[in-house]
């Protein structure tokens, strides 16, 4: 007869192991399109390329759920610094820092 704790650690160790194969699920893969430029364009996307795509997300959003052709991420693009102004312009369009240090009414 198996007694409770026993029980309980086998349940804990088989929850983590169930939630450490989620987890490493998302982890995300090597860009293979970093630093190659799109075709028809000479030069990979940058910091303000990413800037742009980051203000205009929710409108490409919506877009790129109706049309394969819209994506919401250039991945050829120039690495940290297109992700950098993407995740910059984000915040400028859904408030940034400023926008959670509101009064709420």
């Amino acid at each position: 007869m198996t007694s409770r704790p026993a029980v309980r650690r086998a349940a804990a160790a088989v929850l983590a192991v169930v939630v450490l194969a989620v987890v490493a699920a998302c982890a995300a893969g090597p860009n293979p399109g970093l630093d190659t430029a799109p075709p028809g364009a000479e030069d990979p996307a940058g910091f303000w390329y990413g800037l742009w795509q980051g203000m205009i997300l929710p409108v490409t959003f919506v877009v790129s759920l109706f049309t394969d052709t819209v994506s919401i991420y250039e991945v050829h693009n120039s690495g940290n610094w297109y992700d950098f102004g993407y995740v910059l312009g984000i915040s400028f369009v859904f408030g940034g820092p400023f926008g959670a240090s509101r009064a709420r009414r």
